[in-house]
């Protein structure tokens, strides 16, 4: 991997480490609806500023429906669940939780598309969810029913994720990524409005809520989708994936640097136990079969091409050496 898409992972991961930061700041104010709500219609509105800007808005009407559901399962569900969550557990944990999503995706891929778990995999998930019941803290006490309660909905969301990821491989081959992300924003923005006629807004809004609003809207969402579509077209999508090692270490920094938040034994030991997981759960073996599916992805990815016009020439050829 070269220097230049090295430096663009590590930004990805700062990011999304961070968005947990920011909703953790946010949501005491707005509340899960509103919260993931502005987060999304902001994300879209930017997107669609730069489509207009570089004149290249994608088709919507073909795959709609599509866009819906991924919009519902990438988005909407698991921003409100996330944000719903930080209003009892802290960034931190939010952050490790979320490492769990694929193990998830192995696990849909498995029943809906046929993706045998090797063992592998097993040995990986088996190790994650050691590793989730160490962060959320077990012990011999129980943990509190809030505490629970949002736990579950952290996992909640790292399932609607794995949901997503699984259908956009089986649904959405050969649609442009720039297009999933720029219509997904837009439909979990009409879905979200409408629960807001019955969740008012708990508090005023002050500077500080919507600093945390815009920086999770613009740079944890919007940029980073784009960031994530340029590594996807120049490292591939099996090495973009591997952001998922990092997101749970920088939602641990950003916590403690800037919320406070204790970094606790359990904390650093689940982190520590979810991503040695998550690479179990998410490596491949450079086999022959493996060489054939990387050939396929990355013709593919050219083929879908530059996601945006600035994304440069594709390095599948260069990676698959």
């Amino acid at each position: 991997m070269h220097a230049a898409d090295a430096a663009r992972l590590l930004t990805l991961a700062a990011l999304w480490g961070g968005s947990f930061a920011f909703i953790r700041v946010a949501v005491p104010t707005l509340g899960p609806f509103w919260l993931a709500e502005s987060r999304v219609f902001i994300a879209f509105v930017v997107l669609l500023a730069l489509a207009l800007v570089r004149r290249s808005v994608p088709a919507l009407r073909r795959h709609w429906r599509d866009y819906l559901v991924i919009g519902v399962f990438n988005s909407a569900l698991p921003f409100a669940l996330f944000s719903f969550a930080e209003q009892t557990i802290g960034a931190s944990s939010a952050a490790i939780l979320n490492a769990t999503s694929p193990f998830f995706g192995a696990l849909v891929a498995a029943i809906w598309l046929k993706d045998g778990l090797t063992r592998a995999k097993l040995a990986g998930m088996i190790v994650g969810l050691a590793g989730v019941g160490v962060a959320v803290g077990w012990r011999p006490e129980p943990m509190s029913s809030a505490a629970g309660v949002a736990s579950l909905a952290c996992l909640a969301a790292a399932l609607c994720y794995g949901f997503s990821s699984a259908y956009v491989k089986a649904r959405m081959t050969g649609v442009p990524s720039f297009a999933v992300a720029l219509y997904s924003q837009m439909t979990a923005a009409i879905v979200l409005a409408l629960a807001l006629p019955v969740t008012p807004v708990p508090r005023p809004i002050d500077g500080v809520v919507i600093a945390n609003v815009l920086a999770l809207a613009i740079a944890s969402t919007a940029f980073a989708y784009l960031l994530y579509f340029r590594l996807i077209a120049t490292v591939g999508p099996a090495r973009a994936l591997t952001v998922t090692f990092l997101i749970p270490l920088f939602g641990v920094l950003w916590g403690w640097l800037f919320l406070d938040e204790a970094l606790t034994r359990n904390a650093l030991s689940g982190c520590a136990l979810i991503l040695v997981g998550t690479w179990l759960t998410v490596r491949r073996r450079d086999n022959a079969a493996t060489r054939v599916a990387r050939a396929a992805t990355c013709s593919a990815t050219e083929r879908l091409g530059q996601i945006s016009s600035a994304a440069g020439p594709s390095t599948c050829s260069r990676n698959s050496r």
